[in-house]
């Protein structure tokens, strides 16, 4: 599973012009997931999203975690981060899982995501989706669940 993590001041999704999901300060999460991507690993990646180190302490050091800074969580799918772009001018996706894998690992994701964290929001899945965000700092990382 992979996840491309944004620090964020507010961000949405928007689908055929209705919003679906929005958030204020948080992290944006664009997650694609992976064959053999199963449930250990889907709750490896919700440890990293809420655990990871990105927002600042007093001292104004990333040191302070979603968890602890309170902070709103916004996942949306994205399969094309599995992309591999080693060569050619087009990408494959032979690294993304099926639709129906996709679909059952980032929905397990959200429903663990719930049950942790006060504050999750959505894309829709499969769908094309206009996503709006404010980047803080800018911050964003690459988490990889291996």
């Amino acid at each position: 599973m992979i996840a491309l993590i944004q620090r964020v001041l507010s961000a949405r999704v928007d689908v055929e012009n209705t919003t679906v999901g929005a958030i204020g300060p948080g992290l944006l999460a664009l997650v694609a997931v992976q064959p053999g991507d199963d449930e250990p690993r889907t709750r490896r990646m919700l440890e990293r999203l809420l655990g990871y180190r990105v927002f600042p302490d007093e001292q104004g050091r990333m040191n302070r975690s979603l968890a602890d800074s309170g902070g709103e969580l916004l996942l949306v799918s994205q399969f094309t981060l599995a992309a591999d772009t080693r060569s050619g001018m087009r990408p494959s996706f032979t690294r993304a899982a099926t639709p129906e894998e996709g679909r059952r690992w980032f929905d397990r994701l959200v429903e663990l995501a719930r049950a942790a964290h006060p504050r999750v929001e959505i894309g829709r899945f499969g769908a094309h989706m206009e996503v709006h965000l404010v980047n803080d700092g800018p911050v964003t990382f690459w988490l990889e669940t291996p």
